[in-house]
């Protein structure tokens, strides 16, 4: 995966270290949100659209391992990767049981850093896949095609609403929130887009409407969920 187009969430209290990291990362052409207080971490993680984050443990307010936790919450298939100086077992145990994809002990080389960055990037990449067809409940989803159909019926869809179809079919029984997909789609979250979004959400709420198991449910304040119910054997 190219570098150019990442975007790091980083979490690091320690301002001469987290500076240095923030530019020697940026050097490496990756686009970085650095957060120094644990207690605004999840609030800027709503308000951006991320790649990876790299969370420093000891951290004030708030620790790396309970920002984790609900930054699964919001998105539960970013990467994660802890920062700390503690290397006892039942820590490294502790980081890996919120959720992280890699555990870095402090002091560390940025070149390791740095290929850990990618390797996990590419794996992602290569498990999610690049996907045109989705199945969705009765529907089939053709993200390039931007049609949804069920049987014989065929519904052409709108760029946007093929877009926001396609981030809520790619993150199922996650929370996508408002922001990030305004962001993502229309490439600001002003007023006048937000309000476009919710009449797009409207209309792809209708469509998949026909299949019971599968309903867009809005999250008051917070933005969008595609509950799929799974068919019970």
């Amino acid at each position: 995966m190219s570098s150019k187009a990442v975007r790091i969430f980083l979490v690091e209290d320690d301002l001469s270290f987290g500076s240095v990291l923030k530019s020697y990362l940026e050097i490496n052409d990756f686009i970085v949100e650095w957060v120094d207080d644990g207690k605004y971490a999840v609030e800027h993680f709503r308000k951006g659209l991320f790649d990876i984050c790299i969370l420093d443990v000891m951290l004030p307010h708030v620790d790396g391992f309970t920002i984790a936790n609900e930054i699964r919450q919001i998105n539960n298939l970013i990467p994660i990767v802890f920062l700390t100086a503690k290397k006892l077992k039942e820590d490294v145990l502790k980081g890996y049981g919120a959720g992280g994809d890699d555990y870095i002990t402090k002091p560390f080389d940025t070149d390791i850093l740095l290929a850990k960055i990618r390797a996990i990037l590419a794996r992602r990449d290569f498990q999610s896949g690049t996907k045109d067809i989705y199945e969705l409940g009765k529907f089939i989803f053709n993200a390039r095609l931007r049609t949804l159909t069920a049987g014989d019926d065929e519904k052409k869809l709108s760029p946007k609403e093929a877009q926001l179809l396609e981030l809520l079919v790619t993150n199922p029984n996650s929370l996508i929130s408002r922001e990030m997909a305004l962001k993502k789609i229309w490439g600001n979250d002003d007023y006048f887009t937000a309000r476009s979004m919710d009449v797009y959400v409207t209309k792809l709420r209708k469509f998949l409407s026909e299949d019971p198991r599968l309903n867009i449910k809005n999250i008051h304040g917070a933005g969008f969920q595609l509950v799929i119910i799974e068919e019970q054997i």
